[in-house]
């Protein structure tokens, strides 16, 4: 598809894989694209691109600042433009500046509590309920004799989730953890909870393999109209089992679409979203998992056959222009190179990915996180990083290995 206007410049706050596809998408569309990251070398900012880079940090003790950036950069390229977050944190922020923002930039409009509702699993868990969206049964402890009365009736195994589930990254390096018993589901909660500041939840495990995971990806307009709607599942996932698509196929699902379309226009979402759903074949539902009310890192996996994106769908609709109806370009792939390369490897360790299986599995793979013929320099970097990092691992292997044949061996007898 082509753009035909695209006068309206584009900011994107937090540039990693997302913005890099962002940029890809509507920069090379013509469209002059800025990226706002503290890291000059981040993916999006690294794309040739991105017309210019904004360098200030994200944290949340920056946020003053980051709005007087912004504020200072909208006033500088003289001309209203289209504001694009890509993780919650920052959604949350645009919504929350909504008023200031709105002097310089373009954006869909929602309330912070709508935004802080949809990212929060615990008031996402309620939200749904609310309105009969399937989900897994869930409980929020919060505090170790919680956990306790929970771990005593629960069937296992069961997923240790974060309520805010960046805030648990940032804090242990994960996102979720899958346990077998009572007292591995205490000693995780141990480690992984802030008493203080309860951010976990306890959901139960919906068997069933990896690609029985469900993504709706749309765009909703100022009506919560959906103008773009795309669904398809995960293949593979990195980290195994609980992770982002490392690899992912576009299939429409007509009951997760119809779903979530009614979901979203109960709640008046407005803007791109990525949501995840589990199939679970021991009742038939499609369950939701987490929404993000923002654009994935894997929106580039639906595409329509015309070329249209939600990143597009929303430029258009943002600028006035119309977003025509398409259908979804059925079986493409997309993968994330390096994410999907690990996996692979712990899923041919776990005996669930053989060889020639493997292989298959990029039959119609279209589109790399990474790679891009006409912008090569985020491929490259990646490829350097993930080469630096398969060294380091072959060396602590090899180490390892010497040291436990140098270790002394017990004597017999």
């Amino acid at each position: 598809m082509k753009i035909h206007d695209t006068k309206t410049p584009v900011v994107v706050i937090n540039c990693k894989l997302a913005a890099l596809g962002i940029m890809r998408s509507l920069g090379g569309q013509d469209i002059p694209v800025y990226g706002v990251d503290p890291d000059r070398w981040s993916p999006g900012m690294a794309s040739r691109f991105c017309r210019g880079r904004i360098i200030t940090s994200l944290d949340d003790e920056n946020r003053k600042e980051l709005l007087r950036r912004l504020l200072e950069t909208g006033k500088r390229i003289g001309r209203p433009s289209i504001l694009i977050s890509t993780s919650d944190e920052t959604s949350v922020f645009v919504a929350d500046n909504a008023k200031a923002l709105k002097k310089y930039f373009l954006f869909p409009e929602n309330s912070p509590s709508l935004v802080k509702s949809l990212m929060s699993k615990k008031e996402m868990y309620h939200l749904a309920k609310k309105h009969n969206v399937p989900t897994a049964y869930t409980e929020f402890p919060e505090s170790y004799k919680d956990a306790e009365a929970f771990s005593e009736k629960a069937s296992f195994p069961v997923m240790i989730k974060g309520i805010l589930g960046n805030r648990l990254q940032a804090k242990t390096g994960k996102k979720m953890v899958i346990v077998s018993t009572s007292e591995e589901l205490l000693k995780n909660y141990r480690l992984l909870e802030d008493p203080e500041l309860p951010n976990l939840m306890l959901q139960e495990y919906i068997p069933g393999e990896d690609d029985q995971i469900y993504i709706f990806n749309g765009y909703f307009n100022k009506r919560s109209e959906c103008l773009a709607a795309f669904t398809g599942h995960k293949i593979r996932q990195f980290p195994i089992h609980t992770g982002c698509a490392s690899l992912g196929i576009c299939k429409w699902n007509e009951t997760v679409a119809d779903m979530t379309v009614r979901f979203m226009k109960a709640v008046r979402y407005k803007g791109i979203l990525d949501i995840g759903y589990r199939f679970d074949a021991r009742d038939g539902l499609y369950k939701v998992l987490d929404i993000n009310p923002r654009i994935g890192q894997a929106f580039r996996l639906f595409l329509s056959d015309d070329g249209m994106d939600v990143a597009r769908a929303m430029y258009l609709d943002l600028t006035g222009q119309e977003v025509s109806p398409s259908s979804p370009r059925e079986g493409r792939k997309w993968l994330i190179e390096d994410y999907d390369l690990i996996s692979s490897y712990h899923y041919f360790k776990e005996g669930r990915l053989g060889f020639s299986e493997w292989i298959k599995s990029f039959k119609r793979v279209e589109e790399g996180a990474w790679f891009s013929a006409t912008d090569p320099l985020p491929f490259l970097m990646m490829s350097s990083k993930l080469i630096k990092r398969t060294i380091s691992w072959s060396r602590k292997r090899v180490n390892f290995q010497a040291h436990r044949e140098a270790s002394p061996r017990p004597a017999n007898g």
